[in-house]
């Protein structure tokens, strides 16, 4: 009976888990993709923000910045076709989670972003920083309820069920 070698069985379970879907996500943030024009995605966006009710306090543009700075640094490679963050607060959804921990105010404002990448300029990235936290309680099930606003936004912008 031959035995099979160790590299070849951990290959094989990598390619095992990454198609039935057990690959780790990551836990700093959540990205969702989809085809598109850059400018209609991220306008959808606005409006799943703002028929909330929740007012954008700032749109980074960070692409634009990446762009304008690089010669001043001398980089010479583009990071981004298009890239904006939007970023807003919930009165609500934050007194909750400051209530909980007030050391949750480092997750306020929340961000969208919503960029392209040079090489596949009909590839929108849309997502958030995930409000991780490592306490427990009502700290957690607040973070939770962040994390619940800022999804349902990216999958209501995005069509997505």
């Amino acid at each position: 009976m031959s035995r099979i070698p160790v590299s070849l069985l951990v290959f094989g379970l990598m390619i095992v888990f990454a198609q039935t879907g057990f690959a780790a996500e990551p836990t700093h943030l959540k990205l969702y993709t989809i085809q598109g024009k850059f400018d209609t995605v991220r306008e959808d966006v606005e409006i799943a923000i703002t028929g909330r009710g929740l007012v954008i306090d700032h749109v980074s543009h960070i692409g634009a910045m990446l762009e304008r700075t690089g010669k001043d640094i001398g980089a010479t490679k583009k990071v981004f076709d298009k890239a904006d963050a939007l970023l807003f607060c919930s009165a609500s959804v934050s007194r909750h989670a400051m209530e909980a921990d007030p050391a949750n105010i480092v997750f306020c404002p929340y961000g969208i972003m919503v960029y392209t990448l040079p090489q596949d300029p009909k590839t929108v990235y849309v997502g958030y920083r995930r409000p991780v936290s490592t306490a427990a309680g009502s700290s957690k099930a607040a973070l939770k309820a962040v994390e619940d606003l800022l999804d349902g936004i990216v999958r209501e912008a995005l069509n997505l069920k």
